[in-house]
């Protein structure tokens, strides 16, 4: 994202636009309503649920996860992870907290090096 707008709602209108989609295309796509979409885009609705706003990045050749999170969403796959290792994930968040996307690339390869070891 080149120049971070106010909301999500104004990214979205921006993005969709961008990619030609008209509100009814894109709402029957992503399984909402074009009310919907239209109220979210305008910020008087929140934004949809984490798996729909993953089907919009789909469809806009956006990365899921960064617009999750500017949805203010958390992956739907991030509360198991967390429940299955309730002390040891936490504590990993918070220390990465801080870094860099540079240093949290390298862990991510060191992590990705320990599992595959594991596989082995």
């Amino acid at each position: 994202m080149a120049t971070k707008p106010e909301s999500f709602g104004s990214w979205l209108r921006e993005k969709r636009l961008a990619r030609g989609y008209t509100l009814r295309k894109f709402a029957e796509q992503i399984g909402i309503s074009p009310t919907y979409l239209s109220h979210v885009e305008q910020n008087i609705a929140d934004p949809p649920t984490a798996d729909r706003v993953k089907t919009m990045a789909r469809l806009l050749g956006e990365n899921a996860d960064e617009m999750i999170a500017l949805a203010g969403r958390v992956p739907e796959d991030l509360p198991g992870i967390i429940l299955r290792q309730p002390t040891e994930i936490p504590e990993l968040l918070r220390e990465a907290s801080g870094l860099t996307g540079e240093q949290l690339r390298k862990v991510t390869e060191q992590i990705r090096k320990l599992k595959n070891r594991g596989e082995q």
